[in-house]
């Protein structure tokens, strides 16, 4: 119960305990985050038995008192409490702890013991055991990085808690559970106990609950999670309950994937807010939308919250409220039950670990980034770069939180920050715009390197050395061994905690956050380079090191990232060393000699005997430096390589220079390719002195730099700059407003940013590299400051011929290839040899021998270790190699920095042909390979290799995505050189950009939709040029297109609008084209299609470029030169070509069913769409558009609208489609309004309302009797003023050419009546006053009751029974008041010429026989009479309309209702002075149908007689006249309605004609009134009587108070009065005097209020009079109800939200599932109805699956598809045949819906079943009846034989 009220608080108020005080409101403020505190502050009572524990008290009450909850609404740090259950993501393993991402960007700590209670008892049997344990798996293998789990905060250490502990053990997690709580679907986590026979014990947690996993079930999580690995103990799952045995005691489990991926939490598993877990998916609804977040309410009365870190990133912004949607569940608070959920994709299936664990920009500084969104106490979004979001907290905004200025965070302002962190749970990089994180060298153990000088703080001393603290989040270690250069004993002495200290890394381990120092000073303080490889390791490299060890055959020195080395003996000195152990001691530093690296091994060979050092610079080294001048060629020898480049001597003197990497040559590629070959030793000629300062040299070698101070294109002073001269240069640095180049002379100039490039620069560093060679233009000088400004955009530099340029560059960039070769080819290494021998288009003959990952083949080296020889995807010619097969491949090219030879398996590259090239001729290839400056291609015609640039300029380096050249991409190149060059290649430039041809996808290309025989028909060939005339022979004919075979085997297609300039209509183009007919074609246009090759595996490249031609005369002979782009233009540009309008001519490709649309092609590329409504006029071509139009036809058009979004044209084949006044168009039905009219649906969703009145020209007693949803229509529109369209569906106005008769006019407008006009129409309703007559769409006439019938009515029901709504009649015109917009009619037979409304059958008397009862006077003033008569109909409101006439109902019924309440004194009072003031009128007919009886004409005398006594004032008065207790002597009838004044002025008149009375009329009067009041008491007692007032309804329930019809028409009374609180009280009174045992009544009840809510009230109201019919009646019945008023109401989106709702809630009730798939199939989800089918399944049991079957397929017959529904009815009944409610359902589907041979088809198998007798006579009874109603004398005959038959058979069976 408790957990129950936590889940469901009941209202109401709780009594408050003695002494405790209301909680103060918390003042609300305007923020996203303004969410309830998950826990406020409590105050703790101090019980006085435990004094002892007042310390403790104190402590408690003060950490409660700390705020719980942020009021910014995200998760922070001080908001956990103990117990809190949270979802994590493993982050890091290590050994005996788990790092867990948090939410919001928080972490925590798993220590290995709180993983479950069996693995720390296997920890535990380590330990004493002492040794490793076999079965106990380390974390490593148990939990996966990305991993999520359930986790418990277990603890959280120290005063502010920065320290996270968790716990991931089942005992703790689930410990809200308990075993009665578990049900099957449930989603658990638990960790596996124990390895039994058939599968594993898994702990789930749950007291008295044992869980079993079984072998099969764990299966598919072995091979996909865990390699093939069994379970082992500990190991984390996520597992589903698949069966629940003995109350909990026994659960079976699966980890099935998909099962756990799919699984859901539902309400029917019975989750509370105390035992809710984090991780289950629930879906929920959004209750409310704020800028930042979202609240959502699931399981339907829990309420949960969405930060913004944890909304969907693709539909940020575009959230609604009641939107449905999936969750997962973060985290839950204990105490104040604050559930925190995300809708992030990533966490929506269980089990799926998340796989981004890591952040590329950790530790980068960003400038200028944006902020996206800034939240008061939470902290500020920002957008990076990428368009990645990025977080930064509050704490991070600013250096403290003085500074803090949060105007500065408003959107779009940028900030310097820097990237700190990365949070997997958010998918958040973590920001800080610190200055002192910003500018702090070290951020991670990342930024830290071996050799690295940094500067620490110590920490602590420790018996195994000292901890220095290098940042506040970076410790490291220094062991004792490195103290000091000498071992010291007491370091406490020396070293004192907070004392700054000078380290240098030794090792770094990040991924362990592990890090090694050293303090020793010769190591800190070496200026020795840092051997941190043994790749740095050259020989004769001289460095530190200090010694590891001491061994018999040496010592093994140390260095930095664990690179040792060994020391030989006879290396350990100059004289021989017997004892090393001797001399030399551990931890000793020593200056050592490289002798011998081996890098592959891990082997050095040192020594301490050092080499001579250099000699010392001398005054005439000085001197020979001074002869070397800036500008100067010379020669040098490269010594050694330095970190920066190469230490070179320049010859022959030997002077000391430095030549940097990015100057060894102009291309930055091929100068790093350099600096890696180049040895000591080597010579370099004509390098150029680029600087000369302080004694230190700098060259360059850069061939454009040399040239242009050679042609003395260098200022050497900065006069000498003039403004447009062109330089040569180089970058010297970059920055983010521009780019400095320096020139040769040293001096250098500022190239801005918008002077960069023609393009836009968004980043400097994408355009330029520092060191990278330019030219660059003078535009600015400025001699007093000497500065100038400098342009490199290629428009202002770029003089000569781009092809000019870019061959000069491409002839050098190889040329220092070959050098680069000549290098490796005296190089002693058999692979470097190897490799310089290599070169493109070289044959091999190759073994395959592995695939990568990223699905390249790759070669055996042979006998050449270390060689790589790799074809990609694209190279694998769509080859299946296995290892071993053995291929010919081509060399492409040979990557000498990585030693990579890139091949080729392609066929056309293997067996490409030898020809001879001209200079200067063009020629199509396709690219091959890509580099930096170059690209390699192959020649469609012949295969051979050529070499082109890929930059035309040495500023020519950036290219946006679409401008970068992809390989198999088709170019047109120009042949350069008539010969290969050195390395085998052809050279060649590229003629036009625009001839370049998209490349062919490598995998899952985009299908183009065509006909699957072109694709299968389609090779995989080169594509033609566009514009390119081609020859082919016919392949094959389709109905719209034609496929062509070209030469040299490329396929062609011809668009069926691409063979005749004129096209005929109706006929079909591609029938001219026969097989094997020889054609001439124009190429206009490619496409990329897949091919039936295509697999996923095997195959995923069968994709090619189809080249679409034209054979049409004016194509052929068109001049393509002069409009090389003609054909360009991309699909969507050509559809803005199409203007609403125009007509085109289009081919019918195939009619859609489903959507209801033709689907033509205008021209290859271009397809449009006809709606079935506008292809014809004619409702035959309607009926079955697909037998009108044939596949290929041609067809005229008319275009209504292009669809660029969609990509199609929308078109029209009756012209354009215009719902103009006066236009005829086709609709469709979409619903039938009963008495009022069609709703009618046009294409692209307009509306129109037909009223009945113009459904034809004839109105019929049943008009609309024929239509019904979905039926189509003829209308003329005859007003577009409102948004929905009036339209006719006369044939007058569809078709006015049809002269038919007009039966019933229209009659629109009052103009259109004329006095003693007939006219037909229909009963509008019959009011007190007379009828109310409809004569239009909205003109309403009124007929008086004596113009109704010419019978005399005592009982005004028969005007109910006789003249109901909506019964047709003829009227003649009576009066027309046009300014009044009155219409008087009559019915009366000597009017209209027909019978009498009334039979002569009733033998009512006749109206005439009436003057009996009453003596009528002569009216003496005609003239006053007529005038009383109009305002007496002015007064009645006999308006036209039925807006106008409620609203005098209305005011009618509040002056009565007040009338009602007067006492009888003040009513007496106010008639005696009504009548005093009014004037003697003339008497006039009654108009209410009955004749004025005696109690009128009393009313009439009595003015006259003298005031009674007050105690003769007659008591309660009702509307009818009868009075509670009077004698006859005091009969006083009531006073009359104030509609009738008009018959009481008459009525006053009348009494000053009444002559006075003898006794026999006062003795006649007296009888008469016994009679009359004995009348109003039968009356009374008489059934049928109607209540007219309050009172009479309150006497009537108060004598049937269970009755709810009673109780709903007393509400209809008051809201037909528009009184919609007196209705609501109404049902309120109801629902408390309904007895609680009359379920039905109280059902009727709030059914009744749910539906004036509905109609009256609001959404909410609605809601919580819904909420509580739930609870106080079956609330099944409720939500049934609550679907159908929304579904009347047309509310269908409210009305599918309940449906699903009862999916949720009543699953296993077939109803729900019937009555869903009826609204469904209702509203025209025929689909959605067919997918409902299956889940309904999964959900029922197995026994109510045949009668759900059964009832979806009746709903087919009545709602969707009958042939569907057969289908259905046939499928089960083939599964069982013996279910005889389903074929007796079957055959009445049948009957109603099918033809007579489907139903004699039906029962001819029935009859023919082995059923019992019984069942077989009901069959054949029903098969007779059927025959005899619809079928012959012989079918009738047949029948009897058959049954004749079968009772024979079973007589002779019996006897046997």
């Amino acid at each position: 119960m408790a957990s129950q009220e936590d889940s469901f608080p009941r209202g109401g108020s709780k009594k408050k305990a003695p002494g405790e005080k209301n909680p103060q409101q918390p003042v609300e403020h305007d923020n996203l985050f303004d969410v309830p505190t998950e826990e406020g502050p409590r105050k703790r009572k101090r019980s006085q038995e435990q004094g002892a524990k007042n310390k403790r008290s104190k402590i408690e009450k003060k950490e409660t008192s700390r705020p719980e909850a942020e009021p910014c609404g995200i998760l922070r740090i001080e908001a956990l409490t103990e117990g809190m259950r949270l979802l994590g993501c493993v982050k890091e393993i290590n050994n005996l702890e788990l790092v867990i991402s948090l939410p919001n960007g928080l972490w925590g700590y798993v220590q290995a013991t709180n993983i479950s209670d069996a693995y720390t008892k296997k920890l535990n049997e380590q330990l004493d055991q002492e040794e490793p344990l076999e079965d106990l798996a380390p974390l490593s293998e148990l939990f996966p990085p990305g991993l999520l789990v359930r986790c418990v905060v277990s603890n959280l250490t120290s005063a502010s808690k920065k320290s996270i502990k968790l716990s991931l053990n089942p005992k703790d997690v689930n410990r809200v559970l308990s075993p009665a709580s578990l049900k099957p679907g449930m989603l658990l986590t638990g960790t596996v106990h124990s390895v039994e026979d058939h599968g594993y014990l898994v702990d789930i947690g749950v007291t008295g609950t044992k869980a079993f996993l079984p072998w099969q079930k764990e299966q598919e999580y072995v091979k996909q999670k865990n390699k093939d690995t069994k379970l082992r103990v500990g190991q984390y799952l996520n597992c589903l309950i698949e069966e629940v045995k003995g109350n909990g005691g026994s659960v079976l489990l699966s980890t099935i994937q998909s099962a756990v991926s799919a699984a859901i939490a539902t309400e029917e598993q019975n989750w509370t807010l105390d035992n809710l877990l984090p991780g289950l998916v629930v879906k929920a609804q959004v209750q409310k939308v704020t800028p930042h977040g979202l609240t959502l309410s699931f399981f339907s009365s829990f309420t949960g919250l969405v930060d913004f870190m944890h909304l969907d990133s693709k539909k940020a912004g575009h959230y609604f409220q009641t939107q449905m949607v999936r969750a997962c569940i973060l985290s839950v608070h204990p105490r104040t039950k604050c559930v925190r959920l995300t809708l992030r994709s990533s966490f929506l299936q269980a089990g799926r670990p998340i796989t981004r664990l890591c952040h590329h920009l950790i530790g980068v500084v960003l400038n200028d980034v944006p902020v996206q969104g800034f939240y008061a106490k939470a902290g500020a979004t920002f957008r990076l770069k990428d368009g990645s979001l990025a977080y930064a907290r509050m704490m991070h905004l600013s250096e403290t939180e003085k500074s803090f200025k949060p105007e500065k965070f408003k959107p779009g302002n940028m900030h310097k920050c820097r990237v700190i962190d990365y949070s997997p749970m958010d998918d958040l990089a973590l920001l800080s715009l610190k200055t002192s994180i910003i500018e702090t060298p070290f951020l991670r153990y990342h930024d830290l390197h071996p050799g690295q000088v940094v500067k620490a703080t110590v920490f602590a001393l420790r018996s195994y050395g000292m901890i220095v603290k290098v940042t506040e989040q970076i410790k490291g270690l220094v062991p004792t061994l490195h103290l000091a250069d000498v071992q010291i004993r007491n370091p406490q002495k020396k070293y004192h905690l907070q004392d700054e200290v000078k380290c240098r890394v030794l090792t770094c381990d990040p991924e362990n956050k592990k890090l090694l120092m050293t303090l020793k000073k010769t190591l800190v303080e070496s200026s020795l380079p840092a051997l941190t490889s043994y790749k740095q390791a050259k020989p004769e490299l001289q460095t530190h090191g200090f010694i590891s060890s001491i061994k018999d055959s040496g010592c093994v020195v140390k260095f930095y990232n664990d690179v040792r080395g060994l020391v030989p003996k006879r290396e350990l000195g100059a004289q021989p060393i017997s004892t090393p152990e001797e001399v030399f001691y551990v931890g000793q530093v020593m200056k050592v000699t490289v002798l011998n690296s081996e890098p592959e091994k891990e082997r050095m060979l040192l020594s301490f005997r050092l080499f001579s050092d250099k000699e010392t610079e001398g005054p005439s080294q000085s001197q020979k430096k001074a002869t070397i001048k800036v500008g100067q060629l010379v020669d040098v020898k490269v010594k050694k390589k330095v970190e920066k480049g190469l230490e070179v001597s320049i010859l022959p003197n030997n002077i000391r220079a430095l030549l940097p990497t990015t100057h060894l040559s102009d291309s930055v590629t091929n100068s790093h390719l350099l600096y890696s070959w180049l040895r000591a030793g080597d010579v370099l000629h004509r390098v150029l002195c680029l600087s000369h300062s302080d004694g230190h040299i700098v060259l360059c070698r850069k061939p454009a730099l040399i040239s242009a101070v050679e042609s003395g294109q260098d200022p050497k002073v900065f006069s000498e700059f003039q403004p447009g001269m062109l330089l040569t240069g180089f970058v010297k640095s970059i920055k983010a407003y521009g780019v400095f180049v320096q020139f040769p002379s040293g001096l250098s100039g500022l190239a801005p940013k918008s002077a960069l490039s023609d393009k836009f620069v968004t980043t400097v560093s994408d355009h330029f590299v520092e060191g990278q060679t330019v030219v660059a233009k003078v535009t600015n000088v400025y001699e007093e400051k000497e500065r100038m400004l400098l342009s490199l955009r290629l428009s202002d530099v770029c003089q000569e011929d781009a092809a000019i340029s870019s061959l000069a560059l491409l002839s050098q960039w190889l040329e220092e290839l070959q050098g680069v070769r000549s290098l490796m080819s005296s190089r002693d290494s058999m692979l470097t040899q190897t490799l310089a021998e290599i070169t493109p288009g070289l044959l091999m003959d190759l073994v395959v021998q592995d695939m990568s990952s990223d699905g390249s083949l790759m070669f055996s080296s042979g006998s050449v270790p270390g060689l790589v020889l790799k074809a990609s995807r694209y190279h694998q010619g769509g080859k299946v190699m296995n290892p071993g097969q053995r291929t010919k491949a081509v060399v492409l090219h040979v990557d000498t920095l990585k030693s990579e030879v890139h091949v080729s398996l392609r066929q056309e590259l293997v067996n490409r042909k030898s020809k001879q090239l001209k200079k200067n001729t063009e020629h199509r290839a396709v690219i091959e390979h890509l580099e930096k400056t170059f690209a390699i291609g192959s020649l469609v015609e012949t295969g051979q290799l050529v070499a082109f640039p890929v930059t035309s300029h040495l500023n020519d380096t950036f290219r946006f995505d679409s401008e970068k050249l992809q390989v198999g991409q088709r170019v047109s190149l120009i042949i350069k050189s008539a010969k290969p060059s050195d390395i085998g290649l052809f050279l060649a430039v590229e003629s036009s950009v625009k001839k370049r041809t998209p490349a062919l996808p490598l995998a899952d290309p985009e299908p183009a939709g065509e006909d699957p025989g072109v694709v299968s028909s389609l090779l995989e060939k080169p594509s033609l040029p566009i514009g390119e005339m081609v020859t082919g022979t016919v392949k094959s004919v389709k109905a719209t297109h034609v496929v062509v075979t070209l030469e040299n085997g490329l396929v062609g297609c011809i668009h069926a609008s691409q063979i005749l300039d004129d096209v005929p209509l109706g006929t079909q183009p591609t029938a001219k084209l026969k097989v094997g007919k020889p054609v001439t074609a124009r190429v206009i246009g490619q496409r990329t299609l897949l091919t039936h090759k295509t697999l996923p595996i095997s195959h995923p490249t069968s994709a090619q470029t189809v080249s679409d031609l034209s054979i049409r005369s004016s194509e052929l002979k068109k001049d393509i030169s002069s409009d090389p782009s003609a054909h360009c233009s991309s699909p969507t540009e050509k559809l803005k070509q199409y203007l609403p309008g125009q007509t085109v001519v289009c081919f019918m490709r195939k009619f859609n069913m489903i959507k209801k649309w033709l689907e033509v092609e205008i021209t290859p590329d271009i397809r449009g769409r006809i709606p079935q409504l506008l292809t014809s006029l004619s409702f035959k071509v309607l009926k079955h558009p697909e037998k009108k139009f044939k596949i290929g036809q041609a067809l005229s058009a008319t275009v209504v609208g292009p669809e660029s979004s969609k990509g199609f044209l929308t078109l029209s084949l009756i012209g354009p489609h215009r719902l103009e006044e006066g236009e005829v168009a086709m609709g469709r039905v979409v619903k039938v309004i009963p008495k009022e009219g069609l709703q009618v649906l046009f294409p692209f969703g307009t509306i129109g309302k037909v009223s009945i009145f113009h459904l034809s020209d004839s109105y019929l007693e049943a008009p609309l009797e024929g239509f019904h949803p979905e039926k189509i229509v003829r209308c003329c529109v005859l007003s577009t003023k409102d948004p929905v369209l009036t339209l006719s569906l006369r044939q007058s106005r569809t078709n006015p050419r049809m002269k038919n008769k007009i039966e019933d006019p229209e009659v629109n407008s009052i103009k259109n009546i004329k006095v003693g006009q007939c006219l037909r129409g229909y009963v509008e309703a019959v009011k007190k006053l007379g009828v109310h007559f409809r004569i239009g769409p909205t003109l309403v006439g009124r007929v008086k009751y004596r113009h109704v019938t010419k019978y005399f009515l005592s009982d005004k029901t028969l005007y109910q029974t006789y003249l109901p709504e909506g019964k047709l009649l003829s009227a003649k015109v009576l009066r027309v008041k046009r300014k009044q917009n009155l219409v008087y009619l009559s019915f009366l037979p000597k009017d209209t010429g027909k019978p009498d409304v009334f039979p002569d059958s009733l033998g009512l008397p006749l109206r005439d026989q009436g003057k009996d009862w009453v003596k009528e006077v002569p009216s003496p003033q005609p003239k006053k009479k007529q005038r009383l008569e109009d305002k007496e109909e002015e007064d009645e409101g006999d308006s036209s309309t039925k807006q106008e006439e409620e609203k005098q109902q209305e005011s009618m019924a509040k002056a009565a209702n007040t009338r009602k309440r007067k006492m009888p004194e003040v009513e007496r009072e106010q008639e005696r002075v009504t009548k005093k003031k009014r004037p003697n009128l003339p008497p006039e007919e009654d108009d209410s149908g009955v004749e004025v009886n005696y109690k009128e004409e009393k009313r009439l005398k009595q003015p006259k007689q003298k005031q009674t006594k007050p105690t003769e004032i007659p008591r309660l008065q009702l509307s009818s006249g009868f009075v509670w207790d009077v004698s006859l002597d005091m009969l006083a009838p009531a006073a009359p309605p104030r509609e009738e004044s008009s018959d009481s002025e008459e009525e006053s008149s009348n009494q000053a004609t009444l002559k006075k009375k003898s006794k026999k009329d006062k003795e006649l009067e007296k009888q008469q009134a016994e009679k009359e009041l004995a009348r109003i008491e039968t009356a009374l007692m008489d059934p049928n009587w109607q209540p007219e007032t309050a009172d009479d309804f309150d006497r009537l329930v108060l004598s049937s108070p269970n009755s709810s019809i009673l109780w709903l028409r007393y509400m209809a009374f008051h809201l037909h009065a528009t009184e919609i609180e007196k209705a609501r009280a109404v049902a309120e009174r109801a629902l408390k005097s309904i007895s609680f045992r009359e379920e039905q009544e109280k059902l009727n009840v709030w059914v009744a209020l749910m539906n004036l809510e509905n109609m009256y009230g609001s959404k909410e109201t609605l809601s919580k009079v819904f909420e509580r019919a739930v609870q106080y009646c079956e609330p099944l019945k409720v939500f049934f109800q609550l679907a159908d008023i929304y579904s009347k109401s047309e509310k269908y989106q409210a009305a599918e939200e309940v449906y699903n709702q009862m999916l949720k809630r009543f699953r296993q009730e077939k109803a729900v599932w019937v009555k869903y798939g009826s609204f469904l199939l209702q509203r025209g989800k025929a689909e959605a109805c067919h997918d409902l089918l299956p889940r309904a399944f999964s959900c029922l049991p197995q026994k109510e699956h045949v009668d759900v079957i059964s009832k979806f397929a009746q709903l087919e017959f009545y709602l969707g598809d009958a042939e569907r529904g057969k289908a259905m009815f046939e499928s089960t009944l083939n599964s069982y045949p013996k279910r005889t409610d389903v074929w007796s359902i079957y055959i009445d589907m049948l009957i109603k819906f099918g033809n007579q041979k489907e139903v004699r088809d039906a029962f001819e198998r029935v009859v023919h079943l082995s059923l019992s007798p019984k069942r077989m006579k009901f069959f054949f009874k029903r098969y007779l009846d059927y025959e005899k109603q619809h079928g012959t004398a012989e079918t009738v005959q047949a029948v009897k034989e058959k049954a004749l038959s079968y009772v024979e058979a079973r007589s002779t069976l019996a006897d046997s």
